[in-house]
């Protein structure tokens, strides 16, 4: 416990396991073919637009706006756990290296998303300004110093106020974060040097009051917790999370679609399938999470083709997962305690699932109206659908 590089390493590589163990079952081969299918048409659409853009296009606003709001979003990865809050204690005035390794793994993971960003609308720039290929690629060095600052001072502003008012730190520096971009895309580096010079003092003045103040190790722990928290909630979307217990909301909005169920003893799984659905927020999110991209994607995807086949494999992740998640329940339910028949629940799932994916088959065909034959891609969700439930195999349910 004294060597606290030790200690780091020890928790990296476990985290880096976690994260291997499940990502593998995210990036699995349907969802794989389907951001092959989404990148490609969604490219080809860019590159079309790209041609057309007007010259008065706002497009150093747009980009400065994109990599500033993510460039503040700069949470650290600390990997502290519930038990440091005692055990580290004695080691609190050593803790600034471990808080160095932690840094620098925030600031490596994360940079990663505003330069794609920034590559990405290297094109836009270029058909709409007269900045030069060094100029260009100039922006890139900058996104690199801001985010150094941003790391630190996100860290620098929890130390110090135990991560009150965040919002007000985060907004400041994403305003400077923009400005800064901006100017460096407008050939302003003049302002460019002021905006990183003010980051810098800003950080600097956190940085003295972190060493008046305790390692606020109840913070951080709740930060760490809350940032795996939703890994797993993810990652619970293509596989079973054991130690992930989905929130329960009541949803009265939506109590009108009981009434779909007929008040006897032969629906009474119905009814119960029909609440968890509608109750649980990861049965339900998945729902809408995935009937939201795939309409978006019907919206502003102008192929056909394209439309069909991730309309298609979307269908199929959303039957295929939901009906796991709603036949292989461990939890106990009271309807275990009466003699109904075993194959009451899965009818009751078939019926559920039926409803909602017409409901994303409507959704997905009224999001394409504006393609030729966009009533095919209703046709398909709604066949893939029940193919994948009638020829996938069920879970073990217990009874």
């Amino acid at each position: 416990m004294n060597n606290l590089q030790e200690v780091w390493s020890k928790r990296f590589n476990h985290y880096m396991t976690e994260v291997q163990k499940y990502m593998r079952f995210v990036f699995t081969g349907h969802l794989a073919l389907v951001l092959v299918f989404v990148i490609g048409a969604v490219g080809y659409q860019y590159s079309e637009w790209l041609k057309e853009v007007a010259g008065t296009f706002p497009a150093e606003w747009i980009v400065a706006m994109a990599i500033g709001f993510i460039l503040a979003l700069s949470r650290p990865v600390t990997l502290l756990r519930e038990p440091d809050q005692v055990y580290l204690l004695p080691l609190e005035s050593k803790m600034s290296s471990y808080f160095i390794s932690a840094l620098k793994w925030t600031f490596w993971s994360q940079t990663g998303l505003p330069f794609i960003i920034y590559i990405v609308a290297i094109p836009l720039l270029k058909a709409v300004t007269e900045l030069s290929s060094g100029q260009i690629w100039l922006g890139l060095a900058v996104i690199v110093v801001l985010k150094y600052l941003n790391v630190h001072s996100e860290f620098n502003y929890r130390y110090a106020n135990r991560g009150a008012s965040l919002a007000i730190d985060r907004i400041t520096r994403g305003v400077l974060s923009i400005l800064t971009v901006q100017s460096a895309l407008t050939d302003g580096y003049s302002y460019v040097i002021i905006f990183i010079i003010l980051l810098f003092v800003y950080n600097r003045t956190l940085a003295k009051r972190v060493k008046l103040q305790p390692i606020p190790y109840e913070h951080f722990v709740k930060v760490e917790q809350n940032r795996m928290m939703g890994f797993y909630r993810f990652a619970n979307y293509f596989t079973d999370v054991p130690h992930l217990h989905g929130s329960i909301r009541r949803r009265g909005w939506l109590n009108f679609i009981y009434s779909i169920v007929q008040y006897n003893q032969k629906n009474t799984q119905s009814y119960l399938v029909y609440r968890t659905f509608i109750r649980t927020d990861d049965h339900f999110y998945l729902w809408v999470r995935l009937t939201a991209i795939s309409g978006l994607i019907a919206l502003f995807v102008n192929i056909p083709i394209v439309t069909w086949i991730v309309a298609a494999a979307l269908g199929f992740a959303t039957t295929i997962q939901l009906k796991y998640a709603l036949l292989s329940s461990g939890d106990f339910r009271m309807d275990r305690l009466y003699p109904v028949d075993g194959s009451q629940r899965k009818n009751a799932v078939r019926k559920v699932l039926r409803l909602f994916m017409v409901i994303q088959a409507i959704v997905v065909m009224l999001c394409s109206i504006g393609q030729p034959l966009f009533f095919v891609t209703g046709i398909l969700v709604i066949a893939v659908s029940e193919l994948t439930f009638q020829m996938t195999k069920d879970p073990s349910i217990e009874y």
